[in-house]
């Protein structure tokens, strides 16, 4: 294993310029070298990239790097470009057909070490095929949360990521993220159909942000309040550049020109634009031509500008992971940063609503009976003609009907049924069980939101429990601390201390998440997060240890 490491720490000294690789790096490279899967959950900024970038360089054939976005990939392409690695090249539907035969001969010829390919990609025969003559070594999957429903950005085009995996031999693959809790974790772990992964994650900490607060009961009031602290966050030379992000497109319009009219150098960024308007904005905010960005949840993945001084959020994101991804963009450079959620409870019922997605029974049906009578696994185009649905809800209907393990995909990526003799309307009941238990798992995670937003504890102790780290002491650098009304908690003798696995009759199976001197969290399986009084805890013993 010294010899590994010296290895490693060679090549990024030599190759790459980083003269110390950090603990957590190291440790997952090491992993990987040694043939394992690995899903390494570390911060923005904490060199994620660099674990794949290194070992590629010892394995024997070429590394095979998936990411959702082109921007992403011509970012960290260009950064392999500067060092003196191989090259990185990418084949993705932007490019002529001409770049296109020049990145398959570079990386065939072994003149590239990393092809970079979207999962949209993935999804094609004839990509699988050339990759599959290819040899590939090593499988990198960047933005992995995007596997999850969970997450916040899910992707449906991962989902067909684990069966490429399986049809190219299962090389080791690294699944690389900047923020999972933990049903996130599971299921990038079981999406991607990781071998026993090692998993390397990182302190969720970031002590150079200050959260706070602020609640409004009335929406108009909540907007004018949105536009005074921005104005004055933007007045204020140490916290000039920011983000604010908001619910709706409609948003992203109203208050970019509100803030255009105080004078302040301002941009929209929102999914309805132009591509190339886009990415205009995206680069004036990177040059420091516009000091702040007014957007929804379409602008952030891949963004890399060190000095964003203050994130603000007009309205409660859906979920904490979320959250937390966004305003991590803030204080890159370690310097303070001000992170500000402007809150109506209110709020969270459009979340519930927006977030609310009953399961397709009709569709269901249709591609359950369609499967069932045939013999032979089919492919995609043959259930699209045979099942008259949109290709959003066929696609839908096919994950469910998987993910209740009522069908599979073959090697060639044919759909079948796992049990020929399984009737079709258990399959159905299965799949809507699997969509409704998700449903509650949306709702508890939305009453997370809620619970931070409302807590009078320290905000950095309720965000880090929700990702099941443990804070001991209160933070000092949040409003509830600032105002006094958060307090130590001392859970030495906790029964049920954080990260432990419990049960409960209703409820079943759950990991305990936060613990304070009134409360804990518990993540449970089929229900999603439940907080809970310690006193009926004991009282009513609600809980028990589980195995």
């Amino acid at each position: 294993m010294a010899d590994t490491r010296d290895s490693l720490q060679h090549v990024a000294a030599e190759t790459f310029g980083w003269p110390e690789l950090h603990p957590e790096q190291l440790e997952a490279m090491e992993q990987v070298m040694a043939g394992r899967d690995v899903l390494a959950v570390l911060p923005t900024g904490a060199g994620k990239s660099a674990i794949y970038q290194v070992p590629a360089l010892l394995l024997d054939g070429p590394t095979l790097v998936v990411s959702p976005l082109l921007a992403l990939q011509r970012d960290q392409m260009g950064g392999i470009d500067d060092s003196a690695a191989p090259e990185a090249v990418a084949v993705n539907s932007a490019q002529r057909a001409g770049e296109t035969r020049h990145a398959w001969d570079a990386v065939r010829e072994g003149d590239a070490e990393y092809l970079f390919l979207s999962p949209e990609q993935l999804a094609k025969d004839d990509v699988l095929d050339q990759l599959a003559v290819l040899g590939i070594s090593f499988f990198v999957v960047d933005e992995a949360h995007c596997v999850s429903a969970w997450g916040h950005d899910f992707r449906p085009d991962y989902l067909r990521l684990g069966t490429a995996i399986e049809r190219l031999g299962h090389p080791p693959v690294l699944a690389l993220t900047a923020t999972a809790a933990l049903p996130v974790r599971r299921d990038i772990t079981e999406r991607l159909g990781l071998h026993d992964p090692a998993e390397i994650i990182a302190s969720f900490d970031r002590p150079n942000l200050r959260l706070a607060v602020e609640r409004e009961s009335d929406d108009r009031r909540k907007r004018s309040a949105v536009v005074v602290r921005v104005s004055g966050l933007m007045s204020d030379p140490a916290t000039r550049g920011g983000l604010v992000y908001v619910a709706s497109r409609k948003d992203a319009e109203h208050y970019a020109d509100e803030l255009a009219q105080l004078g302040h150098r301002v941009a929209a960024y929102h999914a309805g634009m132009k591509a190339s308007d886009r990415k205009q904005v995206h680069e004036q905010f990177l040059d420091g031509e516009v000091d702040v960005v007014v957007a929804t949840s379409a602008f952030g993945m891949g963004i890399d500008k060190p000095d964003v001084r203050f994130v603000v959020h007009a309205s409660a994101p859906e979920s904490l992971d979320s959250y937390y991804q966004q305003i991590g963009r803030a204080g890159r450079d370690g310097e303070p940063a001000e992170i500000h959620l402007l809150y109506r409870a209110e709020d969270l019922h459009l979340q519930t609503f927006l977030t609310a997605s009953r399961a397709p029974a009709d569709v269901l049906e249709e591609v359950a009976e369609s499967l069932d009578q045939h013999d032979e696994p089919m492919a995609t185009a043959e259930l699209a003609s045979d099942v008259d649905a949109p290709a959003a809800k066929r696609t839908r209907a096919v994950n469910l009907l998987e993910q209740a393990g009522a069908v599979g995909t073959t090697e060639d990526g044919r759909l079948e049924y796992l049990d020929p003799d399984m009737d079709p309307d258990k399959a159905v009941a299965d799949a809507v069980e699997v969509s409704e238990t998700h449903q509650r798992l949306i709702r508890s995670r939305i009453e997370m939101v809620r619970g931070y937003a409302e807590t009078t504890g320290c905000r950095r102790q309720f965000l880090l429990g929700y990702f099941g780290e443990q804070l001991l002491h209160p933070c000092g650098n949040c409003d509830t601390c600032e105002a006094g009304t958060a307090q130590e908690h001392p859970v030495d003798d906790a029964p049920f201390p954080v990260n432990s696995a419990v049960r409960h009759a209703e409820w079943g199976h759950g990991v305990v998440m936060s613990v304070e001197p009134d409360r804990l969290t518990v993540l449970f399986d089929q229900e999603g997060y439940k907080t809970l009084a310690t006193a009926a805890v004991a009282s009513h013993h609600l809980l028990e240890a589980a195995g």
